[in-house]
């Protein structure tokens, strides 16, 4: 037996709205069912690369504990975005965002207190790296980055126009803010 043709054309990004850096939130919102996850850095499209089972696992069980231990006003929330303007867009891994932005795909940055990015291979340099200095400059509160073996969480506050390390752990995170939090790093380990 042999595979057969389906007829199905994978999404890419218009190259020359690429170029051009044309393209908006309303357009990343309109993309085709089967595209794959995108940011929008100043208009160009960016291709989130998808996470490992790991990953995900983490994600999901940090998602569950801060749903359980945040307080009412904060809505934690998986594979959803961050608006900054029209052409620039994040998707962290993990946002705690006010209770009211909770039917859209993106919230706004005003609105967003935690972003939390897990690093895998794929993502190292962007999330150690880029992506603070993006956050930061969106004004998002707090920012915590996710080390895989072994589980390892960074948390940093912004103070001015950067983040500073507000805690660190691979047993468990303490911090004050965003509300008080004792994190058990095994609560969050698959």
């Amino acid at each position: 037996m042999t595979a057969q043709p389906t007829g199905h054309v994978v999404w890419t990004p218009d190259p020359i709205r690429q170029q051009l850096a044309t393209h908006t939130v309303e357009d990343v919102l309109f993309l085709p069912d089967g595209a794959p996850r995108v940011e929008l850095r100043d208009g160009a499209m960016i291709v989130v690369p998808p996470p490992t089972g790991d990953h995900q696992r983490i994600a999901g069980l940090l998602w569950r504990w801060l749903l359980q231990h945040s307080p009412g006003e904060f809505r934690p929330s998986q594979a959803t975005g961050v608006a900054v303007s029209l052409n620039t867009t994040f998707e962290p891994d993990l946002l705690l965002a006010d209770a009211l932005t909770g039917s859209n795909h993106y919230s706004v940055a005003d609105h967003v207190t935690l972003v939390v990015e897990i690093v895998s291979p794929d993502t190292r340099k962007r999330d150690r790296l880029e992506k603070p200095a993006e956050y930061a400059a969106a004004g998002i509160a707090h920012y915590w980055r996710i080390e895989q073996d072994p589980i390892h969480v960074f948390a940093y506050d912004l103070v001015g126009a950067h983040y500073e390390l507000a805690a660190e752990s691979d047993t468990e995170l303490v911090l004050s803010a965003p509300f008080d939090i004792r994190l058990p790093i095994s609560d969050i380990t698959p």
